[in-house]
């Protein structure tokens, strides 16, 4: 009989220690953590210097309130430009040292190009955007990223208007036959180079086939 209450015992400890091991390993896992992107926001000090070099420029703008308008993307330290000088079509938000590169580039280089090489004052701007929260397009280095637009820090740009009537585009003539019109091209994409930190055109790859992207992220990638 103590024999048997003996191995009963023994049975009761063994289970008991199998269901505590199965607890252990039953425990719900843990939820995969979700890392919030890096939105790369500017200082409050970078930004109101921007703010200030713009108000020398004698530019007209609005100041934008800062969102996250979605994972990985936002407004922060953005700018809607309303009058630069020279009309700009289809240009929404834009970071203020974007706004600041993209004013120069305009002035100091693609007005200057196209009165000297093609005869003709410029009349307009034509900009394919540059705020829209998505990833890069086009690109199959690493792993899929959000694109510069994505926290309005790139602005595309698909041709130019001058006041004699032509349209430059980025698609139609940077290959053209006139070698004044693709050395205009050439010109303004050398010098938006010096001033934006990428610069993509047509010499990249398809997806610029129509357009230079111009983006201040101190990349020092010109292609």
């Amino acid at each position: 009989m103590r024999r048997s209450y003996n191995l009963w015992c023994r049975t009761i400890v063994a289970v008991a220690l199998v269901a505590l091991a199965g607890c252990g390993r039953a425990d719900r896992p843990s939820a995969p953590q979700q890392t919030r992107p890096n939105l790369s926001v500017p200082s409050n000090r970078e930004t109101a210097q921007c703010l200030a070099d713009l108000r020398e420029l004698h530019v007209s703008f609005q100041v934008l309130p800062d969102r996250e308008t979605g994972p990985g993307c936002g407004l922060n330290g953005t700018v809607k430009l309303v009058d630069i000088g020279v009309p700009v079509a289809n240009l929404t938000a834009v970071r203020c040292n974007e706004a600041r590169a993209f004013i120069g580039w305009t002035r100091n280089a693609v007005a200057p190009a196209a009165y000297q090489m093609l005869g003709s004052e410029l009349a307009r701007v034509d900009s394919m955007g540059s705020y829209a929260c998505r990833n890069v397009v086009g690109s199959t280095r690493g792993p899929v990223r959000r694109s510069g637009h994505a926290i309005a820090n790139a602005i595309d740009i698909g041709g130019f208007v001058l006041k004699d009537g032509r349209r430059i585009t980025v698609l139609n003539d940077w290959n053209s036959s006139d070698p004044q019109v693709r050395q205009f091209l050439q010109t303004i994409r050398a010098s938006a180079c010096k001033r934006f930190g990428t610069v993509l055109s047509p010499d990249y790859n398809a997806a610029h086939r129509n357009h230079l992207h111009l983006e201040d992220d101190h990349a020092n990638f010109c292609r």
